[in-house]
This record gives structure tokens, C-alpha cells and sequence, in this order.
């Protein structure tokens, strides 16, 4: 149960500002510590400041959704939602610097599939990426760990579908003026498909996303279930008291969702070459001190998902 889950406790935060202080910390540990000796002038030219790795994210966010999306044999909504949820929280505390995007990207795929028990195996996985397969499975197979570890083991998601399922099953049963409750389905999906590029599934519980994901879909279909929420689902004094609450939580989900917007595609090429720049200068470092990090030499497999990405595509659907 989501209340009691590792998720409540350790995964979902009071606000954003939480997010971003955890991300520039991030950032900030990653440049001091390969370049406390430089001027400030010389960190920005040679790192990613933290509005460029968040530009970055966003990008493989994209990548990611595309990869779900198109992998074979067709995956559950589930995993692709719980991939998203491995990939925010593993760069709350690390850099896109130390890690790139594009191994951890596909790393928690691979997770997100074994812990929704969606039975595929590695060579079934990595037929859905071009390039080298079997270097592709060893950079899966290294980072798995350590993705693991940077989840302190807490990999059970509670996703907002199960919610959804509810809701509707709830509105068939107690809502009998609503035609077709069915009709409904697809708007909750494209909305909670939209959360998957916020922070929301960070800061607000899955029942919360769901409900906002339906009123967002009666809203496109010009009905109106105010009375179901505030009659049926939050009767009574006890359901009544967390109301207040619980229409600001919807409405900054939605605000959330429908501000939404693709990474600027003039800076993605740039930033790529920058953060390339800054990983090769860093890996001939700690290569000549010897002691550069186990599976870094498959790094530059730069086509590895381009068979199931379209990397030109910025398009929001």
C-alpha cells in the first residue's frame, strides 16, 4: 500500500524546491570535486551548469518515452512508469556528468521490466537497441547494480494506473449518469503520459494523479463529476476535511502538466558535445591515476538507440 511504502516515505517530497536543491547538490559535489582548482569562469565553460543538465534530462525523458513506446514485444504502462520514476530519482543525486543519460536510460528499463515482471530476457532487451548488442548488454548488466544501489534498494512503484482502474470502476458502479465511463480512458492516459515529464509522480501520491487525470478527461469530453468528488468519493466529515487539500493538489498537478514543453532543440547538440567534452577530459584523468570506472569504455556508443528513438523528433504527443 502506497501510505506505507518506501515510495511514501523516501520518494515523495513536499515541494520542488526540495528537487532542485537535491539536483544543484548534485551538480555542485560533481564540480568540485573535478574542478575545485578552477576559476568559476573555467567551471561554467568546462561543466554543465544545472539548467543545462535539466535541458538534458528532459532530452532522454523524450528518448525514454520513445523507447517504452516502441519496444517489442509491446511493454505495460506500468513499466514504463516505473522506468520514469527510476530515472528521476536516480539523478536527484547524481550527474548526468558522472552517468550518462542514455546508459542509465536503458538500465532502468531493464529493472523497471523485471520488477513489474514483464519476462524479458537480456538478448530479447537489447534487440530493441541498435549497435553492438553485446556491448549494450554489458553496460546494462554493470550499471544495474549500482542503479540499485542508488535506489537503496526501494524498487517497488506504486503508478497511478491501478488508481485510474479503480476510479472507473467506481464511476460505473455509483455514478450511473455519466454515459460510457469507457470514453474516458484516453484522456486519463494522454494526461498521466503528460506527468511522466513533470515532477509530479515525485511530489504527490498516485491517487492524487489519478483523480487529476480524470478530471482533466471530463473536462475534454464536456462533463462534469464535481458532485461524484465532493458527494461519493469525499462524503462525510472525515472525507469532506482533506478536500481543501486535495483540489490544490489537482490543481497544481494539471497546471503541472499542461506547462509541459519539449527541450529546446537549437541546445541539445551543444550541450551533447559539451558533456562528451567534459566525461573524455575526466576519463583520461582518472585513466592516467588509474582508476577510471568499471564499463566507462562503452560510453561512446552514441547510435545505441536511435533504432527506437527518432533523436530528431521533439514532439509532445
Amino acid at each position: 500500500m502506497y501510505p506505507s511504502s518506501t515510495q511514501r516515505k523516501f520518494w515523495t517530497f513536499s515541494e520542488e524546491n526540495d528537487l532542485e536543491r537535491s539536483r544543484l547538490e548534485a551538480n555542485r559535489k560533481f564540480v568540485l570535486k573535478h574542478g575545485g582548482h578552477m576559476s568559476e569562469e573555467q567551471q561554467e565553460s568546462f561543466f554543465l551548469t544545472p539548467s543545462e543538465e535539466s535541458i538534458l534530462r528532459r532530452q532522454y525523458e523524450l528518448q525514454l518515452r520513445e523507447f517504452c513506446r516502441k519496444f517489442q514485444p509491446p511493454m505495460p504502462r506500468s513499466v514504463a512508469g516505473t522506468s520514469f520514476h527510476y530515472f528521476k530519482r536516480f539523478y536527484l543525486h547524481n550527474s548526468v556528468m558522472d552517468y550518462h543519460p542514455k546508459e542509465i536510460l536503458v538500465t532502468c528499463v531493464y529493472l523497471a521490466c523485471k520488477v513489474e515482471e514483464f519476462n524479458v530476457s537480456i538478448s530479447q532487451f537489447v534487440g530493441n537497441i541498435r549497435g553492438d548488442r553485446e556491448k549494450a548488454s554489458d553496460i546494462i548488466l554493470n550499471n544495474e547494480l549500482l542503479l540499485m544501489q542508488q535506489l537503496n534498494y526501494h524498487l517497488t512503484v506504486h503508478n497511478p494506473f491501478r488508481p485510474i482502474e479503480g476510479l472507473l470502476i467506481d464511476i460505473k458502479t455509483r455514478c450511473p449518469t455519466l454515459q460510457d465511463p469507457e470514453r474516458l480512458r484516453p484522456g486519463m492516459e494522454e494526461f498521466l503520459d503528460r506527468c511522466l515529464w513533470t515532477d509530479a509522480c515525485l511530489l504527490y501520491s498516485p491517487s492524487q494523479l489519478a483523480l487529476a487525470a480524470l478530471l482533466h478527461s471530463t473536462s475534454k469530453v464536456q462533463e462534469n463529476l464535481d458532485s461524484y468528488v465532493t458527494d461519493t468519493l469525499f462524503g462525510g466529515d472525515k472525507g469532506a476535511s482533506r478536500l481543501p487539500g486535495l483540489v490544490e493538489a489537482v490543481r497544481k498537478i494539471r497546471s503541472m502538466a499542461k506547462a509541459v514543453e519539449p527541450p529546446p532543440r537549437d541546445r541539445i547538440r551543444p550541450l551533447e558535445k559539451k558533456l562528451e567534452r567534459c566525461r573524455t577530459a575526466i576519463r583520461e584523468e582518472e585513466a592516467r591515476k588509474g582508476r577510471g570506472k568499471k564499463g566507462e569504455d562503452f560510453v561512446d556508443e552514441d547510435d545505441m538507440l536511435r533504432a527506437a528513438v527518432d533523436e530528431r523528433s521533439g514532439r509532445l504527443s
